[in-house]
């Protein structure tokens, strides 16, 4: 059973409008999660907000938002005045405008959710605005209240639905320059990079969602199945040190030795 939309709203381009809902395209539900606990009593504990100076714990009505332009020196805003600067609709996605498909790199994706018709008389304006954009490989802008915050969306169209990612703020993503500004531009050796692609062709398999399975969260769930068991618990796992790469004295004997080693290891 699909998971229930957590948002519902509209979705408008110009005079045409559809109603539409929102759901999570990822899950963390499956994920071990931890409570703290007071190991004298096992009862929970308990997160309060303490005031730095005083000591005291401070009511939720006592709490506000502050903003700190000096050390020590804050401004504070109420709630009413951050209210005041977000989108007047927070139920409507008007896409503000389109830009071509491959022109928004991965880096500026964020969360992905689905975007689905919310009643059959709306469906045919959603299709027609889902089709529209993939006959012109174009998606979507527009301007969003999610999770609190106003964010940029993306609208993708995929397959028979619409896709919405939320973006990254563009204070939120890093130039590249800074951190591959210094690699040298050298030209590489044809051989080298030929022994390189056959070892990429050897490992080359169809992607598979258990690539990226989680091997850690498993071993939890087997500790806690063990001891709901009452069994004594696991001894503790002993990290074995990695060893340190050497000195790579020849790439290319290094790359030779490489796929030798996965020609035998298929043979096996």
């Amino acid at each position: 059973m699909a998971p229930r939309s957590f948002w519902k709203g509209y979705l408008k381009l110009s005079l045409v409008t559809c109603p539409v809902a929102m759901a999570p395209a990822t899950s963390e539900n499956e994920k071990v999660r931890f409570h703290t606990l007071n190991r004298a009593t096992g009862n929970r504990v308990v997160s309060r907000y303490i005031d730095n100076v005083t000591g005291k714990a401070v009511d939720e009505d006592g709490e506000v938002k502050g903003y700190e332009r000096g050390e020590g020196d804050y401004v504070m805003l109420e709630d009413d005045e951050l209210d005041a600067v977000a989108l007047e609709s927070t139920r409507t996605i008007d896409i503000e405008m389109f830009v071509p498909r491959d022109s928004i790199e991965w880096i500026w994706l964020d969360t992905p959710h689905y975007l689905t018709p919310d009643d059959a008389v709306g469906e045919e304006a959603y299709c027609v605005i889902r089709d529209a954009m993939a006959a012109t490989q174009m998606i979507g802008v527009s301007r969003l209240v999610m999770y609190r915050r106003e964010r940029a969306v993306m609208l993708e169209p995929r397959d028979k639905g619409i896709i919405l990612w939320t973006l990254r703020f563009g204070d939120e993503v890093r130039g590249e320059g800074d951190y591959f500004g210094d690699i040298e531009a050298k030209s590489v050796d044809s051989k080298l990079l030929g022994l390189v692609r056959k070892l990429i062709v050897e490992r080359t398999k169809p992607w598979d969602p258990g690539m990226v399975a989680d091997p850690v969260q498993q071993k939890l769930l087997d500790i806690i199945a063990s001891r709901k068991k009452g069994r004594e618990r696991p001894a503790k796992a002993r990290a074995d040190e990695e060893a340190a790469p050497g000195n790579v004295i020849s790439i290319m004997d290094a790359l030779r030795k490489s796929l030798s080693q996965e020609a035998g290891a298929k043979k096996r």
